[in-house]
């Protein structure tokens, strides 16, 4: 017996009498572990018959990952602090946990895993505890976990694509990392082993699928009974820091492959040719990221780089348009008017505020209106229509290319057949109900009314922090209105003023700039908050299985962040400037703040400004709090362990100082690109070149996410997945939102529709006088008449008019005064608001319909993959239920002959 197993006997025997010794302050633990129900083991009856883990020291082999016999693979890690070397004075809360544990490390052994403790090499206090289990365990629960292994070499033939030649040379070098081989599959069955494709023991089960079966175990092995509710799983004892760490060993070092030549350093592949920069241009070995992380990592990564390249086509033709926006600015007839000092230098304008503004004059707005002219031209209006159509494209074939990922890697009939319930879902199992299916009982979490009064806790929750955030929105607009009056007193744009500052930080500019600053920081506290908060009402709500957990998280999280995020684009789109009346009679915000004015050329280049601030702020706020974080922990911690780095150190201990990935895994790394999705969809219309910068942050996205999870994380428990879970009917939402957003960003936030009329109504007779189409008089025609002396008190400026200058102008079409129905909507107005409805109405149309054929010309299952799948089921039918027919035949003789001489799938083959 080793020393370190003496010692645990002696610690044992020393707790039990002092149990005894201290009844009263520690009777209910004693009582705790008395009641403790390891399955099919019957109740503990006291401390001295735990099982214990085996111990060993390290054996200075750094990169092994075996028992210290080099036979028994580590298939997952505990970690936990030895009470006895702890210097506090809680000895009683010490002992507790450590019961606890004791009780859990028992049960483990009782369900067959085999256990390994050794104490750190660079902290005494520190134990690590390697699970290994064996082939008998891992058949068990692979057949209760329904999980798919292989049958026999996939022998369907396969056709080259036309595009293999150029696609080669994106792959990674076959050379380097093998191609899988594919195997048809089924879900596996102890009494059929033979009929499954194992040629070796010891590599049928690969390292992702035996920690998942581990983890399936250390989920639901119970640690404690109290009060008749059961005390299981590996996350409550991790949060009630029984246990520090939980985690699958990395294979080797991402810097060097392994020292043992029975690993295959899958980790530095994965590194050298699929997380370093150089390969920001390669394609992803996607077989190998699931094989090595599993299918949840694999599907998020292939989601991410099928989003990118499709991103490709968007960046081209928003490229297109932009240039041509560049190209056609020059003969923006417009925007020169604007500049014209004969023209705009003659216009005098209304102020935009009461008081503190003063007069000022068109040519101010002369820079702006020429970057307009890039983004609110007719490449806008077609690049609109085109990712209207984009969209479904994308969302289409992503579906197919969903659904061979799901035959490739066996996940077809995950949900159905494999899921498993959560251990939280299963602990609160205390109401009985009948079910209407099986007729029989079955236990469940709680009642209908139950059930029904959760729902309506957690959806008024949700509807109170989204309520939050719109007040939030509409402090954001005050500050907004009230902001506006310091910034115009401040920057006051007197006529005769000809600095170069007041070309470019115009009021509305600065008053923009500021807003959209304080609405991203806004954002971020408040991310952060609601984090916490809807994992609890998720908590709260029970979901029953992972899937459901996360599905339902998504849904809370995304409604949260749509109106954190969006909200401000969507006021600036579509209400900014919508309803401000007319200088002599302005429309008030709460009653006192008067409402914000777009510039003369419209709030479109503000919008593209937002845009620009959310996005690049928190492209650049992600990559801080998901890349530097951990590197400088990392780091600090390399630091600290400096001193002791002579020591050679094993591949536990490595793996143990790198950062854990969060509980919500790789939820925020889909919620950023859905985010950026949605800003590429929804305001499109206002920046052409979104697409062009989304695929370059994507590029570095997919690198950066790689480069962390590899090298500065811990290895991620692999888990099965069938898709993108609740993302994809959000993405789905999105996209037909995208197709009105996009039609009324056109219609009412940029100027192109009162072009249009004025081009092909207003500028020809009978309401032009010019002979000819053209856009020369626009400016004039749709800026509208103020006379001053019209001014009420209240909303005088305080700044002298100009000379005689008795009337100004401003933004709206209205008619001038001394008309007899001065400052009412004119002619133009109606022309114009029945044009942007009708354009609306015929767009939408137009793309819904394009977006329906679509839908139905592109099958979401492609008809090689349903070949694969129809062949698997066959391949299943034969080989597992062949064998059980052939002795049903023989039992039953002559009869059982005759009935099997019909001609069918199933006869058996002539002996």
């Amino acid at each position: 017996m080793s020393v370190e197993n003496q010692d645990v006997l002696l610690d044992l025997e020393e707790e039990e009498e002092a149990a005894e010794e201290e009844e009263d302050e520690d009777g209910e633990i004693v009582l705790e572990l008395n009641q403790v129900i390891i399955p099919t083991y019957g109740t503990v009856p006291d401390l001295k018959n735990l099982h214990t883990p085996e111990w060993a020291d390290f054996d200075n082999k750094p990169d092994s990952l075996f028992f210290s016999d080099g036979q028994r693979r580590i298939d997952f890690v505990l970690v936990y602090e030895d009470e006895s070397k702890k210097m506090t004075h809680k000895r009683s809360d010490h002992k507790k946990q450590k019961r606890k544990r004791q009780v859990y490390e028992s049960n483990l052994i009782n369900n067959g895993l085999q256990l390994e403790a050794t104490r750190s090499v660079l902290d005494e206090k520190l134990i690590f505890v390697k699970v290994h289990a064996p082939w008998e365990v891992l058949c068990t629960y692979a057949e209760v976990m329904h999980i798919k292994l292989p049958l026999q070499p996939n022998d369907l033939k396969t056709r080259d694509s036309a595009f293999n030649w150029f696609s080669r040379l994106l792959r990674v070098d076959e050379n380097i990392i093998k191609p899988e081989q594919e195997f048809f599959t089924a879900p596996f069955e102890k009494e059929h082993l033979s009929n499954f494709y194992i040629q070796d023991k010891d590599t049928f089960f690969n390292p992702a699928t035996r920690s998942r079966i581990v983890h399936f175990i250390l989920s639901r092995v119970e640690y404690a009974t109290k009060n008749n509710v059961k005390k299981f799983g590996i996350n409550k004892l991790l949060d009630a820091g029984i246990y520090k760490a939980a985690f699958p060993l990395h294979d080797s070092s991402f810097r060097h492959p392994s020292t043992d030549p029975d690993c295959p350093s899958e980790r530095y592949l994965l590194y050298k040719e699929w997380a370093h920069p150089k390969n920001i241009f390669k394609l992803q070995p996607l077989d190998f990221i699931r094989k090595y992380y599993g299918e949840k990592i694999g599907i998020y990564f292939a989601w991410l780089g099928f989003y990118t390249n499709m991103l490709t086509v968007a960046a081209v033709v928003g490229v297109g348009c932009f240039l041509y926006g560049c190209l056609a600015k020059d003969n923006c007839t417009w925007s020169q008017e604007v500049c014209d000092p004969n023209i705009g230098g003659n216009i005098i304008m209304c102020p935009q505020c009461d008081e503190a503004c003063t007069y000022w004059n068109l040519t101010i707005t002369c820079e702006s209106s020429k970057k307009l002219c890039i983004f609110d031209s007719f490449g806008t209006l077609v690049f609109a229509v085109f990712m209207g159509i984009w969209v479904t494209l994308f969302l289409e074939f992503w579906k197919r290319r969903q659904a061979e990922l799901e035959y490739e890697w066996d996940t077809v009939e995950y949900l159905e057949q494999e899921e498993q319930i959560r251990p939280e879902y299963e602990a609160q199992c205390t109401h009985v109900i009948m079910n209407e299916i099986t007729q029989q009982k079955e236990h469940v979490p709680y009642t209908a009314c139950g059930k029904c009064m959760r729902m309506t806790f957690c959806t008024s929750a949700v509807l109170f922090w989204i309520l939050l955030i719109i007040a939030s929105v509409v402090g954001v607009i005050v500050y907004r209105l009230s902001v506006f009056l310091v910034f115009s007193a401040l920057l006051s744009q007197h006529i005769t003023e000809t600095q170069a500052i007041h070309k470019y930080l115009t009021p509305q500019t600065a008053t923009s700039v500021t807003a959209s600053v304080i609405s991203f920081i806004v954002i971020m506290i408040l991310n952060i908050i609601y984090e916490k908060v809807a994992i609890m009402i998720t908590d709260f709500e029970l979901p029953r299985t992972q899937t459901d957990y996360e599905n339902s998280l998504t849904t809370k999280m995304f409604l949260f962040q749509f109106v954190n995020y969006y909200s401000s684009c969507f006021y600036i789109a579509f209400f900014k400037g919508k309803f401000v009346g007319y200088p002599g009679n302005p429309v008030y915000w709460l009653g006192k703040y008067r409402n914000e004015e777009c510039d003369p050329g419209g709030c479109l280049l503000e919008l593209t400004t937002q845009l620009a601030i959310i996005v690049g702020g928190k492209a650049i706020w992600n990559n801080i709090q998901e890349v530097l974080l951990p590197w400088v922990k990392n780091l600090i911690g390399r630091y600290c362990a400096a001193a002791r780095s002579e020591k050679i150190v094993p591949r536990w201990e490595h793996d143990y100082h790198l950062q854990p990935i969060g509980k919500l895994g790789l939820f925020y790394e889909y919620l950023e690109m859905v985010i950026q999705f949605g800003f590429v969809t929804l305001f499109v219309a206002s920046f052409p070149l979104a697409p062009l910068l989304a695929i370059i942050n994507n590029m570095l996205e997919i690198r950066l996410d790689a480069w962390k999870m590899t090298t500065q994380f811990r290895r991620i428990v692999p888990q099965k997945a069938q898709d993108i879970g609740a993302w994809q009917p959000i993405m789905q939402g999105i996209a037909i939102l995208a197709v009105v957003t996009n039609a009324m960003i056109i219609a009412f936030t940029s100027d192109m529709i009162p072009r249009l009329v004025y081009y092909w109504s207003f500028s020809v007779p009978p309401y032009g006088n010019h002979s000819t189409y053209t856009m020369k008089g626009y400016i004039n025609n749709t800026l509208s008449v103020f006379n001053i002396s019209d001014f009420k008190n209240e909303s005088k400026p305080s700044a002298p008019q100009v000379g005689n200058q008795t009337t100004c102008r401003y933004r709206d079409f209205r008619y001038p005064p001394g008309h007899q129905h001065q400052y009412e909507h004119n002619i133009y107005y109606w022309h114009v608001i029945a044009a942007k409805l009708a354009f609306i109405i015929v767009m939408e149309h137009v793309i819904y319909f394009v977006k329906f054929i679509i839908s139905y010309a592109i099958p979401d299952v492609s008809q090689k993959t349903k070949s694969k799948v129809k062949r698997e089921k066959y391949l299943t039918q034969k080989l597992l239920h062949e064998n059980d027919l052939k002795v049903v035949t023989k039992s039953m003789g002559k009869i059982a002959g005759k009935i099997f001489r019909v001609d069918s799938p199933f006869r058996p083959k002539a002996e």
